[in-house]
C-alpha cells in the first residue's frame, strides 16, 4: 500500500474493528478474535510507515477543508510515529491482558469494553497523525469521551463520581484553556500547521508567549501537571486494562505528545530558548515530579500509588521538553516509550495480583512473590525500570535527560531527577521486598497466578523492558530526527 493509503489503513482499522467487536458480541471467542486481529492489523499498517518515516520521508493526506485555510489533514513525523508505534504495538498485549481479566473477573458490558477500547485507539492515531493543532484537537476531545465509558465501567457509584472528575477536568481544561490558546496561535500566525522551527515567528512578546505557552501546558490536562492531574487518579475506579490504556498507550502519551509537539512544531526551541517564555515551565514540572512522588510513597493501595508515579513520571517528560536542548528533546521522546513498557508492566501485575487473590493495597503484599513469582518479577522488572536502574529501558531514557540538562548545566533539574530517582526507589523497593522477603500472614488463603494470557502479556512487556537497547535503535533515530528539526 501507499503511504498515504496505510494513514487511512491505520485510521479506519479501530473502526471496522469496533464494528466487528460490536456485531460479534454475543460470541466471546469471535469478539475477542476480532479484537487481536484489529490489533495486530493497525501495528502491520503503522509499521509499514516506519521505513519511510526512518528515511526522512514525511506522509501526507488531506481530508477536508474544514474552515479556510484549515484542513481535516494528517501527516506522519518523527514524534508521531513514535507515537504511533507505542499505542499500536501495546494495545496487542493489552488486548491478550484483558481477555484474561474480564474472563476470570467476569466483568459485565465486555463487548461495550472492547468496542471502547477500539474506538480509543482510532482517536490515538487521530491525535498521532494530525497534521495541525484543530485535527489534533479534534481527536483529543474524541479520545477523551471515548474513553469514558471505560473508565465508568462498573457503573457505581464510585464510578460515575471518577468519571465525573474526568470529564470535568479533561474537557473543562481543554474547552477552557487549549481551544482558546489555538485560536490565539491563529490570529497570531495565521496557520495551525505543525511546523519544525514553530509558527509563532517575532511577533509576540516573551510575556504573551508565556501565556499562551501557559495555555497550552494546562490546557493539555492529559500530561497530568499539577494542579490539572487529579482526574488522573480519579480514573483508577476503571478495570485494570483500562488503567494499563490510560496510563501507558493512549491517554497520558496523548498528552505528553501534544505538549513535546506544541513545544517543538508550534513555539519553537530556538524561539522559547532565546525569549526565555518558558523558564516557568521547569520549576512546574519539577514541582509536579517531586510532589506525586510524595503523595506515592505515601499512599498505601496500589493502583493510587501507581497512578501518582505516572503524574510524576510524566513529568520526567514535560521537563526534558522544557529545558530546551537537542539531548533533552532526545530523552523526552525516549521517555515516551520506556515509561509506556515499564508502566504497563506494573499496571498488568496489579490486576494480576488483584484477580488471583483479591488484594488492592500495598500493605497486604507480604509474601506474595512466593504465590505470583512470575508477577512480583514483572513488577518488579517495571519498578527498576523506572527507578532507572540499567539496563532496562527508564535508565536509557534518564541517562539522555540528565546528561543533557548536564550539558546545559540545568543544575536545579539535575537535583529534581536525582530527589525523584531516590523517592522512586523508596515507594517501588519496599513492595518486591515486601513481596519476596516477608513472610506471609497465617491463615490465608492459597492461591496462585492469574490466568496464563495476564502472566503471558506481564512476560511480554517485561520483555520490552529489559530488551530496550535491541529496538532502541528506531526511537532513538526518529528522536534526534525530531531534536534535528
Amino acid at each position: 500500500m501507499s503511504p498515504a493509503q496505510l494513514i487511512v489503513a491505520s485510521l479506519v482499522l479501530p473502526l471496522a474493528g469496533a464494528a466487528a467487536i460490536a456485531l460479534a458480541g454475543r460470541w466471546p471467542n469471535l469478539r475477542e478474535s476480532a479484537t487481536l486481529a484489529t490489533a495486530v492489523a493497525l501495528f502491520a499498517c503503522v509499521l509499514g510507515l516506519l521505513p519511510g518515516v526512518l528515511r526522512g520521508a514525511v506522509p501526507q493526506l488531506f481530508v477536508l477543508e474544514m474552515l479556510p485555510g484549515i484542513a481535516l489533514g494528517f501527516r506522519v513525523e518523527p514524534l508521531g510515529m513514535v507515537f504511533a508505534l507505542v499505542a499500536s504495538g501495546l494495545w496487542i498485549v493489552n488486548s491478550i491482558y484483558s481477555i484474561g481479566y474480564m474472563r476470570a473477573n467476569e466483568e459485565p458490558h465486555q463487548t461495550r469494553f472492547y468496542v471502547c477500547f477500539a474506538l480509543s485507539l482510532a482517536a490515538t492515531m487521530g491525535i498521532a497523525f494530525a497534521s495541525n493543532l484543530l485535527t489534533m484537537f479534534l481527536f483529543y476531545e474524541a479520545l477523551t469521551l471515548v474513553t469514558y465509558p471505560l473508565v465508568t465501567h462498573h457503573g457505581d457509584a464510585e464510578a460515575r463520581s471518577g468519571g465525573r472528575t474526568y470529564l470535568g477536568y479533561l474537557l473543562g481544561t481543554s474547552i477552557g484553556l487549549l481551544l482558546p490558546a489555538i485560536i490565539a496561535t491563529w490570529a497570531i500566525a495565521g496557520t495551525l500547521e505543525f511546523t519544525p522551527g514553530g509558527i509563532l515567528g517575532g511577533g509576540i512578546s516573551n510575556a504573551a508567549l508565556g501565556g499562551l505557552l501557559a495555555l497550552y501546558m494546562f490546557g493539555i490536562a492529559k500530561a497530568a501537571l499539577m494542579p490539572v492531574h487529579r482526574w488522573l487518579p480519579a480514573a483508577m475506579v476503571a478495570p485494570t486494562p483500562v488503567s494499563a490504556l490510560l496510563h501507558a498507550v493512549a491517554v497520558v502519551k496523548a498528552g505528553v505528545f501534544a505538549v513535546v509537539k506544541v513545544i517543538v512544531y508550534v513555539f519553537g526551541v530556538g524561539a522559547l530558548a532565546h525569549l526565555r517564555a518558558a523558564d516557568w515551565l521547569p520549576t512546574v514540572a519539577g514541582f509536579t515530579i517531586i510532589a506525586a512522588s510524595i503523595v506515592a510513597l505515601r499512599s498505601d493501595n496500589l493502583k493510587r500509588r501507581l497512578a501518582y508515579s505516572t503524574v510524576s513520571q510524566l513529568s520526567y517528560v514535560v521537563l526534558a521538553a522544557a529545558l530546551l536542548t537537542p539531548l533533552t528533546i532526545v530523552g523526552a521522546v525516549m521517555h515516551i516509550v520506556a515509561h509506556a513498557v515499564s508502566k504497563i508492566t506494573l499496571f498488568f501485575a496489579a490486576g494480576a495480583i488483584y484477580t488471583a487473590s483479591g488484594k488492592t493495597e500495598v500493605s497486604q503484599l507480604d509474601g506474595i512473590g512466593r504465590r505470583m513469582p512470575w508477577t512480583m518479577l514483572a513488577f518488579t522488572v517495571g519498578a527498576l525500570s523506572l527507578i532507572g536502574i540499567p539496563p532496562a529501558a527508564g535508565f536509557v531514557s534518564k541517562w539522555f535527560i540528565f546528561t543533557g540538562a548536564a550539558a546545559a548545566g540545568k543544575y536545579a533539574a539535575l537535583a529534581v531527577l536525582a530527589v525523584s530517582t531516590l523517592l522512586n526507589a523508596a515507594y517501588f523497593l519496599p513492595i518486591v521486598y515486601a513481596a519476596f522477603f516477608r513472610a506471609q500472614p497465617a491463615g490465608e488463603a492459597a492461591h496462585g497466578e492469574a490466568p496464563w494470557p495476564m502472566v503471558a502479556a506481564m512476560m511480554a512487556t517485561s520483555a520490552l523492558v529489559l530488551g530496550f537497547a535491541a529496538y532502541a535503535g528506531v526511537p532513538l533515530a526518529l528522536a534526534r530526527a525530531l531534536a534535528g528539526g
